[in-house]
């Protein structure tokens, strides 16, 4: 049973590489309006059990597509968008 669990993930962590680097950005900047969500969503005039289960839900939306984005975009697109911030600033002084 272990073997066929890490090999289900290990084909899914060989799809989400597969995913294109434009893909991996969307995916990553979508945990954005999640994590704000998690933590809006406490304003409302709901009960205390209700938002213990939005803010549960919410926040694991935003860490997949947190961990989702990164994984498609792996080490070589993580550093790409490093160096596009790091241009920006540079540019701006």
């Amino acid at each position: 049973m272990t073997d066929a669990i890490k090999n289900f993930w290990h084909k899914i962590k060989n799809w989400l590489q597969s995913l294109s680097f434009r893909t991996g950005v969307i995916v990553l900047a979508c945990c954005i309006p999640f994590y704000i969500l998690s933590f809006a969503q406490m304003l409302l005039p709901i009960s205390a059990t209700a938002k213990g289960v939005l803010w549960a839900v919410l926040f694991g939306l935003a860490k997949t597509c947190q961990y989702g984005g990164l994984t498609i975009l792996g080490v070589e697109g993580y550093k790409r968008i490093k160096n596009k911030f790091k241009r920006k600033k540079g540019e701006q002084l």
